[in-house]
């Protein structure tokens, strides 16, 4: 999906124009994928334009950071305050959040320490990851060759720039297959999440999502909804999933802030919901927009309102 620009990216601290938002060429984290990132929206609501947890966003950024040893040369209130900016400066009333930490130019090799740490926030509109017509049609899925990253190889916990290729591979293979999206397996054989997104089913009433012990990330949509759902009445169990489950789901979907709230269709040509989306699925939906949107004061406290 084609990136639309903006006027103005934070770089370490500053405001500069979209078009010298540049780094050198030999950037640390462009040769070894030594950075860690967030993707967050802003929504726009009755009370103007409104940050999705934000403050759970940027906690979780130090916390990657924390993971890959690269000591943030700002503080979690002050990358808040950016990306608050930002989106002002921008005078979005809706949009992507992209925030990244990266190790810059200045030093070459495989010991990232000497490297220094670089900081920016970009903004931009940005549509539903996994298409528009995937809110209510759904998405079809594959489950993917490649096996998701092992905690003692790479952690899944951590939203690090380098261990995205993990999840490339897996989602070329599903778009060249004519899928989607991919479903990705740990190395037992039980269900992670997709390319980029959490996974749940939904069996007999009851939601069913992957354990962080399976190497699935903890999605913030993924918490959201898990929250939304237990106030709706809905019995929500972390547990491993495999194939069987997938094949034999009552519903199934997606969570993400980029794709948020996506029903999956089908999983390897075996469908899930036949219509596309299920009752409990478009229940949730209708519940996390309504939070996003501002419009359900019971979570007004996931809401950082951008401001004058």
């Amino acid at each position: 999906m084609p990136i639309q620009p903006t006027d103005k990216i934070w770089m370490d601290g500053k405001l500069v124009d979209w078009e010298d938002a540049t780094i050198h060429v030999l950037t640390h984290g462009l040769h070894y994928g030594s950075g860690a990132f967030e993707g967050i929206r802003a929504y726009e609501t009755p009370k103007g334009t409104a940050v999705f947890r934000l403050e759970d966003h940027i906690h979780r950024l130090f916390r990657s950071c924390k993971v890959y040893a690269m000591e943030v040369p700002f503080t979690e209130d002050e990358i808040v305050q950016a990306v608050k900016d930002t989106v002002r400066e921008n005078a979005m009333t809706a949009c992507y959040i992209r925030p990244l930490v990266y190790r810059g130019y200045g030093e070459m090799g495989l010991n990232p320490l000497p490297a220094p740490v670089n900081v920016l926030v970009a903004v931009w509109s940005w549509g539903l990851y996994l298409g528009e017509e995937s809110r209510e049609r759904g998405v079809r899925a594959k489950i993917s060759s490649w096996k998701r990253l092992d905690h003692n190889i790479l952690p899944p916990g951590a939203k690090a720039t380098g261990q995205y290729l993990n999840s490339s591979l897996a989602k070329v293979e599903a778009l060249n297959a004519g899928y989607d999206e991919a479903i990705m397996l740990n190395m037992a054989g039980y269900v992670t999440d997709g390319s980029g997104e959490n996974v749940f089913i939904v069996k007999d009433g009851a939601l069913h999502t992957p354990p962080f012990q399976a190497g699935c990330l903890d999605g913030i949509t993924r918490d959201s909804v898990m929250t939304i759902a237990r106030h709706l009445g809905y019995e929500v169990i972390e547990r491993n999933l495999s194939r069987f489950d997938l094949y034999t789901a009552d519903e199934a979907f997606f969570t993400g802030t980029a794709a948020e709230l996506a029903p999956i269709r089908s999983v390897d040509d075996r469908d899930v919901a036949v219509l596309g989306r299920g009752p409990v699925t478009a229940a949730l939906q209708t519940a996390f927009f309504a939070a996003a949107s501002g419009s359900e004061p019971t979570y007004d406290h996931w809401l950082t309102y951008v401001g004058a």
